[in-house]
């Protein structure tokens, strides 16, 4: 685990294991770690042999949480795009999940030179965010930081116990996040950016490719975001978690996408 200190004197941290170019980014889900979403993942093969970049947004996972960050999906955006530069890096392909998906959209749309390709699963593309992040969104950050933080705990907690691989996941990273920054961030995610997450990936001219578990179908969006130029696969038996729920073939998605890039 290495750490970058940010001008606002905290340091994000992150993995970088070796391998070949592009590198691939890594950003996880609202509240997670990119250790814990994708080790199993970068280890599978294929994916292996390539540069791979884990990244956790600040107050989550082992990066610092500073109390004065505002983390929008702009301001986590901005911290990535510091770490790229830190260490030399263009045309990244860029992984995200769920609300990692958003700001990988942002961070391609504020810095076109660092993405070269965007691979998203299930990413939030439009302002109004999912059913998590509505209800600490619902709720005054002194609220939540005294009260919903813990609620929401235990309610995760309940549904990791019945076997749940996304809750038991979820609950590990929502042990470790900061409550001040679990609330800004799903705050940043209903409100979304101007322009809109979706308008700024269909205005992209890179290989795109996104990523659904089947048990998140019916969604209007594998018609909608083919018609756009934007690849859609379904990962079978998977749902939104579909790192935990299938690894290996997550993995061999992500690489089948990746090889089919243009270089």
């Amino acid at each position: 685990m290495q750490g970058f200190l940010l001008s606002s004197r905290a340091f994000l941290r992150y993995v970088d294991l070796p391998g070949t170019a592009p590198a691939c980014v890594y950003l996880h889900g609202l509240g997670l770690s990119s250790l814990a979403t994708y080790t199993r993942v970068v280890s599978e093969p294929g994916l292996s042999r390539r540069r791979s970049i884990l990244v956790d947004f600040l107050g989550c996972g082992f990066s610092d949480r500073p109390i004065e960050f505002g983390y929008s999906l702009e301001d986590h955006a901005q911290t990535v795009a510091a770490l790229l530069d830190h260490l030399g890096l263009e045309q990244c392909a860029v992984i995200g999940h769920s609300f990692g998906g958003s700001v990988a959209v942002t961070l391609a749309a504020l810095r076109p030179d660092l993405v070269g390709q965007l691979l998203l699963a299930e990413a939030l593309l439009d302002p109004g965010g999912g059913e998590t992040s509505r209800g600490i969104a619902g709720q005054s950050e002194a609220e939540f930081c005294a009260s919903g933080y813990q609620s929401l705990l235990d309610e995760v907690r309940a549904d990791a116990l019945s076997g749940d691989p996304l809750s038991i996941a979820v609950t590990g990273g929502f042990n470790a996040v900061a409550p001040f920054a679990l609330y800004r961030c799903a705050v940043g995610l209903v409100r979304g950016t101007q322009p809109t997450m979706r308008q700024r990936l269909l205005a992209l001219t890179i290989p795109r490719t996104y990523f659904f578990g089947q048990m998140s179908l019916p969604n209007p969006d594998t018609e909608a975001l083919p018609a756009a130029g934007i690849a859609v696969r379904v990962l079978p038996g998977a749902g939104h978690g579909m790192m935990w729920d299938d690894p290996s073939g997550f993995a061999a998605a992500l690489d089948r996408a990746l090889e089919h890039a243009p270089v």
